[in-house]
């Protein structure tokens, strides 16, 4: 092994370094023919001396994976028409491999399910659901994540944070956009979880920063508002809004009967209604009306009323993923409810081990490093950061003793661009992201009540990963294409 002992004054200026490949899959009037372009490109900050242009300073290097249709069943397609996707994952310090490898593009991880999950070393097989036959693809990977990395000279800890990532995602979708001659393209953004808190902020900053205006958003497991989701003391909303995401999962393991959507739905009615009357009165419940509470919220969540009234009605989620299959020595995913896995101490109170990340994360890294540097012929010593906590701690400074929200900057992108559409797929089995969570955001965004008929809702019997479960991903697949297609259309 050597060592390079070349002073960094005298190393190469940071480059673009992409490759391009021409695939396909499908046969016959299914057969779609695409150029796929892999690999990192430079960004830079504009720099002024003496008040004049001096050129752009490189900062980071993005790995992005870009595909672009070229014919569909042997006929050309035009590009200049053609709807672009720009896709990311969330954590932070999450690669786009999730959505890449799961849903979106043309190739994706064989990995099972809850209950059937495949041996390693997996696979890969082709997606013939993919987006990419009505939208051409980009997926994103911001800094520190995946491939991608800041140049000599530059700290990586500067873009990890909520302004700094923004900016650098956004200035790199600006680059891609006008590199490839994509303005008069109808644009996409389709983010997960803490993507969906991207996405959202980067539809106003997009408009304002470069006129860049979109066509619709995909947000996929929102979390828009932390304070829907954060149990922290003197919060005693994520204690209502996770609820029924408990009875869903107690309804998959078999620990509350009748048919699932029912059951949710009886839920909702009661955590907004007489659970959050009762949080709100605390002491100044009577007492015969706090067992009426704690009597429906057992039968609600499968847990044991004792339990649920020791912790005074408030069970986060870590107590209820812990407590939910106590009597069968297991606990429950966070990301999907559905998995399952032990514990390791049957008598822990909460445990923040999460079976189902463990479930994907195998399959997803190997599929991701075989196709990269196989089928893409990517070649790099560098780590694939799939999901990395290297880029904490995240900054949220813009937010100082307020909880993070971007159901502000949301409005302002759908206020400023009255074609903005917006699609929801929340996961009944997601305890990240719950769906009730994402409708009670929405239910408060500053918006008159007719522009929300710009936004629809879909729902899967699956978790945060909802493309995991095989119906749901087909399911899904569909809808997305239905939604780009609608919100493309030219009057």
């Amino acid at each position: 092994m050597t060592t390079d002992t070349t002073d960094r004054k005298d190393r190469p200026a940071p480059h673009d370094h992409v490759v391009s490949r021409q695939q396909h899959i499908g046969e016959g009037a299914d057969r779609l023919d695409y150029t796929v372009t892999t690999g990192r490109v430079v960004l830079g900050d504009e720099v002024v001396e003496d008040g004049d242009y001096a050129g752009r300073q490189p900062q980071a290097e993005i790995f992005h994976v870009a595909y672009r249709l070229e014919s569909r069943g042997g006929e050309a397609v035009e590009p200049t028409d053609r709807p672009v996707v720009f896709a990311f994952n969330g954590g932070p310090g999450s690669s786009s491999v999730w959505l890449h490898l799961g849903l979106l593009g043309p190739r994706r991880v064989v990995m099972g399910d809850a209950g059937a999950l495949a041996r390693p070393p997996y696979g890969l097989a082709d997606n013939l659901e993919t987006l990419l036959r009505v939208a051409d693809l980009v997926f994103i990977d911001p800094v520190t994540t995946g491939f991608s990395r800041t140049v000599d000279g530059h700290k990586a800890d500067d873009f990890h944070g909520f302004r700094r990532d923004l900016e650098s995602v956004a200035e790199f979708i600006r680059l891609w956009t006008s590199r490839h001659g994509r303005w008069l393209s109808p644009k996409f953004l389709a983010g997960e979880s803490y993507g969906t808190t991207r996405a959202a902020a980067l539809a106003a900053h997009l408009a304002e920063s470069s006129g860049l205006y979109l066509n619709g958003l995909m947000l996929i497991s929102t979390a828009l508002d932390f304070g829907t989701l954060d149990f922290a003391e003197g919060n005693d909303l994520p204690y209502t809004l996770f609820v029924p995401t408990y009875t869903a999962a107690a309804h998959y393991h078999g620990k509350v009967d009748g048919a699932l959507a029912d059951r949710v739905r009886e839920s909702e009615e009661f955590a907004a209604g007489p659970l959050a009357a009762a949080l709100a009165r605390g002491h100044r419940l009577d007492p015969e009306e706090r067992a009426a509470v704690v009597r429906r919220y057992a039968e609600l969540t499968g847990l044991d009323a004792g339990y649920v009234d020791r912790a005074d009605l408030r069970v986060d989620l870590f107590q209820f993923t812990t407590e939910l299959l106590r009597d069968r020595g297991q606990v429950v995913g966070r990301l999907d409810l559905r998995f399952t896995g032990w514990p390791e101490s049957a008598i822990a109170s909460t445990t923040y081990d999460d079976p189902s990340l463990h479930a994907i994360t195998g399959p997803y890294s190997v599929a991701f490093n075989a196709y990269v540097r196989g089928e893409l012929g990517y070649r790099t010593d560098l780590v694939y950061n799939v999901l990395t906590p290297k880029v904490h701690p995240w900054s949220y400074a813009e937010f100082e003793n307020a909880m993070v929200q971007v159901s502000g900057p949301l409005a302002t992108a759908m206020r400023v661009n009255p074609a903005l559409r917006v699609h929801v797929a929340c996961g009944y089995y997601d305890g990240a992201t719950p769906h009730f969570a994402a409708e009670h955001v929405f239910a408060h965004v500053k918006l008159p009540r007719d522009e929300l008929d710009r936004v629809e809702w879909h729902y899967y019997e699956a978790g945060h990963m909802m493309y995991v479960h095989e119906p749901s991903r087909v399911a899904q697949s569909a809808a997305l294409a239905a939604f780009v297609e609608s919100a493309s259309a030219r009057d």
